[in-house]
């Protein structure tokens, strides 16, 4: 049997090698780019946003495998959720991704029962603290669209 480790490795690179939401938006009404110039990672974000819900998304770019999974994986957590709830989830994810590291990353303590999925995958990239700017990337760049939305 597969050790945990393994296993979030293979949904990593099943995220790399066939990412969701990799499309640039026909229309959409809020986006931001990102970069790691340290290592050369780059993530577009477009969002639609109707009625305060995150109705679609597109997530382009190219970089490292953990950036591009991560943006996709976040694509696939926060389409078709309200903003407020995209932006619990952002926190609880940074959170997990932080040094420290959250004590149960996967729990949200408003929703018992409820993990991140195939996010949880992402935490091991804490070992590897300079790894950690790749897996924010997307979501830092999201939280820079949803700030330019909210302004607009």
């Amino acid at each position: 049997m597969a050790s945990l480790e393994e296993l979030y490795r293979e949904v990593i690179l099943d995220h790399y090698r066939s990412p969701r939401n990799r499309r640039v938006l026909e229309r959409s009404n809020a986006g931001a780019d990102g970069s790691n110039p340290l290592c050369g990672d780059e993530v577009r974000v477009d969002l639609l946003i109707e009625a305060g819900v995150i109705t679609d998304i597109g997530v382009t770019g190219h970089g490292c495998s953990i950036s591009q999974a991560s943006g996709s994986m976040m694509g696939d957590a926060v389409k078709a959720k309200a903003l407020d709830e995209v932006c619990r989830l952002t926190d609880r994810f940074k959170g997990m991704m932080s040094i420290e590291g959250a004590a149960d990353p996967g729990l949200d303590p408003e929703r018992p029962g409820a993990v991140l999925g195939d996010l949880e995958a992402l935490q091991g990239v804490r070992k590897f603290p300079v790894r950690i700017k790749c897996a924010d990337l997307p979501w830092t760049t999201l939280e820079e669209a949803l700030g330019i939305y909210e302004s607009g």
